[in-house]
């Protein structure tokens, strides 16, 4: 029930407030500072990688750059499209590589499906961001976001914890640095609600009254839809396919 109150007792319940988001960006500003203290490990694999231009390597997509992100775009090999919810969240980065490079940091997607499939899903998309295909590498299933036949059918490890999936594709985010002597380490990863922090969408869900509004979902994004897939609320079929 809304709760209509006089702007003097507004402006109180809004200084209340106020504390408790204060608390919260320096937690946050903690937490940052311990990811970025977390100890490296080496990576002792040559992975390899297609591009639009040929064959590259991990250490390729660095660009020059000391530190890599990576996403973990789930996109299988069988799929036509990539996931709706990934694409959400690629809406959101694309943007922002430009800037990471002011900063010693690349970005690159990187899935299973063919390049062909990518590309062609990224013109679709209106994307320019670095994609390359990991069809040929052991690449997403060492970094915990493509599970093997077995393990869909048994528990197994991801983001850090035992669980069961139903696809075997996952998403993530990984983070790697590359030292003066070309050597590369991972440094960092996040899976699940983990990838929340890279949803501006969401930050601005959770300052308006409804919030996210999901509820009443059978699960979380069930509302997203690849951008050339939106319809006027009143027409939006939540039982519509997942992509």
């Amino acid at each position: 029930m809304t709760n209509i109150v006089s702007k003097d007792a507004w402006l109180q319940a809004r200084i209340e407030l106020l504390k408790k988001e204060k608390e919260h960006t320096k937690a946050r500003d903690e937490l940052a500072r311990a990811r970025q203290s977390m100890p490296w490990v080496k990576v002792e694999k040559d992975y390899l990688f297609d591009g639009p231009d040929g064959k590259v390597t991990l250490k390729e997509l660095f660009e020059g750059k000391s530190q890599l992100i990576v996403y973990h775009f789930m996109f299988d090999p069988d799929w036509d499209v990539g996931c709706k919810s990934c694409s959400l969240i690629a809406e959101h980065y694309g943007p922002a590589i430009t800037h990471l490079a002011q900063r010693d940091v690349a970005m690159a997607t990187v899935s299973r499906a063919s390049l062909e499939k990518l590309e062609a899903f990224r013109k679709r998309m209106g994307w320019s961001f670095k994609w390359v295909s990991s069809s040929n590498s052991d690449f997403n299933m060492d970094f915990h976001v493509t599970l093997s036949d077995e393990e869909l059918i048994r528990e197994n490890n991801y983001n850090y914890q035992t669980v069961t999936h139903q696809e075997k594709e996952a998403p993530g985010m990984s983070v790697f640095a590359m030292d003066k002597y070309g050597q590369i380490y991972h440094t960092y990863s996040t899976y699940a609600r983990g990838l929340e922090d890279f949803l501006t969408v969401y930050r601005l869900l959770d300052i308006v009254p409804k919030g996210r509004d999901e509820d009443n979902l059978s699960y979380g994004m069930e509302w997203v839809r690849l951008k050339d897939n939106y319809v006027d609320d009143s027409l939006i079929n939540l039982n519509s396919t997942k992509q």
